[in-house]
């Protein structure tokens, strides 16, 4: 928690981070989704393309703040901050964790943004409460993963310039073979199994199903929860492991 509260404080102080990063989902929605949307090229089923598109677009969102989390740590090592974390008695998992929640945090203004764009396109939107708290779930609990597999690969490269890179090399791979943009089903045999062993098809899975109106999950919402959690416990008890090799 007391991770978490010093990025509250980082988030408080520096409110424009949250204006700056609402502009690409917004070009998503407004240019990518107009287009498609007007072509009917993509099968969404019982739903028009807009609402179809708006769940994936959260999930992207999530994935490209979450992803590039890691270089804070980098930064706090080079600051002294993280030698000073880590000759503290907190367990190495609760520092993690800790770096994991703050990441969902933040993503939660991304879910705000998303949500008021969603609500000014018309885009059937489902607001009982159940539905509300499921979103707000995972999408903190997408961030903690992605933000753990980034601290993991800080870890190993331990350099900003290797860390930036690897991070753009990994973000859209993720994101295009996701079903965020486009169902599964019209996907070619290859890409369904790597769409199967992506995280983030999970949670926009459960988005997809809670957000909107009429929405379903393909693999079953109960899924989507025990991947995710599954996924974001194993990387942490990973990155518990490497984590004080950053410093070193």
């Amino acid at each position: 928690m007391a991770i978490v509260s010093v990025e509250l404080v980082k988030l408080r102080r520096d409110p424009t981070e949250i204006l700056t990063r609402s502009i690409q989902p917004a070009l998503w929605l407004l240019v990518f989704g107009q287009v498609f949307g007007h072509l009917h090229a993509v099968p969404t089923g019982n739903i028009d393309y807009f609402t179809f598109l708006a769940p994936g677009i959260l999930a992207q969102s999530v994935l490209f703040i979450a992803i590039f989390f890691g270089i804070g740590v980098i930064w706090e090592r080079d600051l002294g901050i993280l030698q000073k974390l880590l000759a503290s008695p907190s367990p190495r998992g609760a520092l993690v964790l800790g770096k994991a929640l703050s990441a969902g945090i933040r993503a939660l203004a991304q879910g705000v943004i998303i949500y008021l764009l969603s609500f000014s396109m018309h885009i059937p939107l489902n607001w009982h409460l159940p539905a509300l708290a499921g979103v707000v779930l995972s999408i903190i609990l997408g961030a903690a993963l992605f933000s753990t597999f980034s601290l993991m690969i800080a870890c190993i490269v331990k350099t900003r310039e290797r860390f930036m890179g690897i991070g753009q090399v990994l973000t859209m791979p993720l994101f295009f073979a996701s079903n965020a943009i486009y169902p599964i089903s019209i996907m070619p045999d290859w890409l369904k199994v790597v769409a199967h062993i992506n995280p983030l098809s999970y949670q926009v899975d459960i988005l997809r199903a809670l957000m909107i109106v009429g929405g379903t999950s393909t693999f079953g919402i109960g899924t989507d929860l025990l991947v995710q959690f599954t996924a974001l416990l194993i990387l942490i008890l990973i990155t518990a492991k490497l984590y004080p090799s950053i410093v070193r």
